[in-house]
């Protein structure tokens, strides 16, 4: 990528920023920032990354200076962690070059420069491959494999299995939690206060049976008051229990709710922030089930399991104090099944972990066939293809079952066999504590209260057995999360946005090229459009016409070159700042549920209905809008659904009128309408473009003639530049599209002709106004 100025005296950096000020370029380009925050031996210390187009400049902890490496296509940055730290990796084809450590609270910012990074590299590489062989086969950056052709995605890589999620990912929701660290803290205090209580009971039944009832036995009276004192301890612990439980329960029930609303809310705004790529990439339905399902299984782990994990927790090594206070060989006989259900456990799991991956994954292929069918339920039913989707989803369906059919053979042997081994244990521990009752080495009571702690002791080992299957769910489910959160928009926002003020219009393309993966779109486009200026564009299909403008609007960016606005360079913008003066007219409208002034005000929430209204007029979309049951207020269906397609047009020219665009697209706006709807369309466009810079795309030639300029593409480059009749004139590419046009256009007319020749034919009651209608 080229250079882009900067501004360098706003590059972030506390204490360093001024020496890395110092290294940058007067027009090098900020792409990526990271602060680091522990040294290399894991000591607290403050550095920092900067990633450029062409360096890595970086102030490590503990050293002098500002180390720098100019990048190169053998570089590669790798990203580790383990137990809370991350580790960070320069490395070229020999050797390491640095190495920094940051906490796994910087995690995500260290992401997003790799995958930076990453793209610097693979551009380069690219680079490098073209300059080479221009006809080179691309490989598989991963396994080398050759890439099949216009593709980026390696076959052998796609059918290879998702690495492997690690419990440790769970730790990472910490910055979703750190925000209620002080609820959480209080939950804690609460659940270890809690455990306590429920521990006192079983301890007050030792002087029960060897003070009171053993003594009872052997003719010795009862004393009431010691009674009442025990049962009294007996009622208050468990009263406190209840109160500290609830307690507990309500405030870390509330805290998790939150964390899910941020989690949620966080995976979404990171989604729409995404460039269209990563979606045309994802199906619809798996996005949801990340967003809505995901989360929620999160939500309850959180919630509830993990709250009982820590109780289990604590509730045992309180436990196991407490044997060994009371007597230390029994305690020993007690966690003699322990050892055998750790090796269990940690057997059980992986295959837990995968087993839930591909449920996800399976489930999500269920979702999928509803958020296809859904919204195109219109094409099934017209087509009369119901049975085949019924057939797909139950398909679907039933993978998902035997998938779920399979994870249960292991999890339904896991669950008793546990089981199975704590009742060995407390057998025993009962017989053990038999024969020390017998040798007098302990009482009864003390037996009794053994037995009672041994049965939480194990009731909790079973119940963290079972927590098991929860945590790999919980953690194939963050993987899934982080996966959307870890993508790094391929149209980033610059560390430095140059502020947008007051657009004339002016474009300037230089140089642009631009490549789908391996197969180039574009290539080496120079084009100057003045303000004002409306331009039209024109070609083939596949000649680039669409690319173009998606490079434009900047839904991509390009690939080689720069794309100016007024002088400065798209991406040295925030992307929402530049977007907002551009219109979009699209050849297919988008409609949202909801009323007709919402979606006329959707680019200007804030719009009055006096202004909503003269957009409409102004897109000869008032009238029509006045005729519906509640004009303005009347809901617009699903996706636009009870609206002819002139109407939904109409709303949209109104919707990019209403924001007031300083350049306007207008992307085949008029070529799915007929005729009589066409020239209500046109009248709004000629309302809609005047005084803008606009670039229209049209199959119909006939409706770019008051243009300024068209702009012939072919193959991904410009052929021609001209008005209409110079182009004519010329009697080149344009003039042989129009010309081919034209003929099309007679052709279909002479066959509409001969129709009505044979209808009138066969009936003779032909009205002359149906005649006129077919010519």
């Amino acid at each position: 990528m080229p250079h882009h100025p900067v501004n360098t005296s706003e590059v972030p950096g506390g204490p360093f920023g001024a020496e890395l000020r110092a290294k940058l370029a007067s027009h090098e380009n900020v792409l990526a920032t990271l602060s680091v925050d522990l040294s290399v031996d894991l000591r607290f210390a403050t550095g920092q990354l900067l990633l450029t187009p062409q360096r890595l400049l970086a102030q490590t902890p503990g050293a002098t200076g500002v180390q720098e490496w100019t990048l190169a296509p053998s570089h590669s940055l790798r990203l580790v962690d383990h137990g809370g730290v991350a580790t960070l990796e320069l490395h070229d084809a020999q050797q390491r070059l640095a190495l920094w450590r940051l906490t796994m609270g910087l995690h995500a910012s260290a992401l997003q420069l790799v995958q930076r990074f990453e793209q610097q590299i693979a551009h380069l590489q690219s680079g490098n491959a073209v300059q080479q062989q221009a006809e080179a086969v691309p490989a598989c950056p991963v396994c080398h494999t050759a890439l099949p052709p216009d593709s980026d995605e390696c076959p052998a890589c796609a059918r290879a299995q998702p690495a492997k999620t690690s419990t440790w990912v769970l730790l990472r929701l910490w910055r979703f939690a750190h925000p209620y660290r002080w609820q959480l803290a209080a939950g804690f205090g609460l659940t270890l206060a809690s455990t306590a209580a429920t521990l006192v009971p079983p301890y007050l039944t030792i002087p029960l049976i060897d003070d009171i009832l053993i003594p009872f036995q052997n003719g010795k009276q009862i004393d009431p008051m010691l009674v009442l004192m025990y049962l009294s301890g007996l009622f208050l612990s468990a009263l406190a229990a209840w109160g500290l439980g609830w307690a507990r329960t309500y405030i870390l029930a509330l805290v998790s709710e939150r964390i899910g609303a941020d989690l949620r809310t966080t995976t979404y705004e990171h989604l729409l922030k995404l460039s269209l790529d990563y979606f045309g990439g994802k199906r619809t339905g798996d996005l949801m089930a990340r967003i809505g399902s995901e989360t929620d299984r999160i939500n309850v782990f959180l919630s509830l399991h993990a709250l009982d994990f820590l109780t289990d927790v604590l509730m045992i090594f309180m436990t196991a104090a407490i044997l060994f206070s009371i007597n230390p060989w029994l305690a020993l006989v007690t966690l003699v099944p322990l050892p055998f259900i750790g090796w269990m456990i940690h057997t059980v799991r992986d295959r837990l972990r995968t087993g839930f991956e591909k449920i996800d994954r399976v489930w999500s292929e269920v979702t999928n066939v509803l958020a296809d069918t859904i919204p195109g339920i219109r094409v099934v039913k017209a087509f009369a293809q119901e049975q085949r989707e019924a057939k797909r989803f139950h398909d679907a369906n039933q993978h998902n079952l035997e998938v779920n059919d399979k994870l249960n053979k292991t999890w339904s042997l896991f669950s008793p066999t546990v089981s199975l081994l704590t009742e060995i244990g407390l057998l025993v521990v009962w017989g053990f504590g038999i024969w020390l009752v017998a040798h007098s080495q302990i009482t009864v009571g003390i037996l009794t209260a053994f037995i009672a702690y041994i049965g939480r002791f194990y009731g909790r080992l079973d119940s963290m057995s079972r927590i098991v299957s929860v945590t790999q769910k919980a953690a194939a489910g963050a993987k899934r999360i982080f996966d959307i959160l870890d993508h790094v928009s391929n149209v980033p926002d610059p560390a430095q946005p140059v502020k947008v003020g007051k657009v004339q219009g002016a474009i300037t393309m230089q140089n642009v090229g631009f490549r789908y993966g391996s197969r180039s779109v574009i290539r080496g486009l120079d084009l100057n459009i003045r303000p004002g200026e409306m331009i039209g564009l024109v070609g083939h299909s596949g000649s680039g016409k669409s690319t173009l403008v998606n490079l434009i609007c900047r839904f991509y960016d390009v690939s080689d070159g720069s794309i100016q606005l007024d002088g400065v360079d798209v991406r040295r913008m925030a992307v929402a700042d530049y977007r907002r003066h551009i219109g979009l007219v699209l050849q297919e409208p988008f409609l949202f549920f909801g009323t007709i002034a919402e979606n006329i005000a959707y680019g200007k929430p804030e719009a009055t209905r006096e202004e909503i209204v003269a957009a409409a007029r102004a897109a000869h979309a008032h009238e029509f809008i006045l005729r519906l049951p509640h004009g303005y207020d009347s809901l617009v269906g699903e996706r636009g659904q009870g609206l002819s397609g002139g109407e939904r047009q109409r709303i949209s020219i109104a919707r990019a009128l209403l924001i007031d665009p300083r350049i306007l697209i207008l992307d085949e706006a008029t070529s799915a309408v007929d005729t009589e709807t066409e020239k209500e369309i046109q009248k709004a466009l000629d309302n809609l473009v005047q005084g803008r810079t606009t670039i229209a795309i049209a199959h119909r030639l006939s409706t770019l003639r008051k243009a300024d300029r068209l702009v012939v593409m072919d193959r991904g480059e410009i052929v021609e530049v001209g008005p209409h009749d110079e182009l004519m004139a010329k009697q080149g590419a344009y003039w042989r599209l129009y010309e081919a046009q034209a003929r099309r256009a007679e052709e279909d007319a002479q066959a509409a002709g001969l129709v009505i020749d044979v209808v009138a034919s066969a009936s003779p009651v032909v009205h002359a106004r149906d005649l006129i209608a077919a010519r």
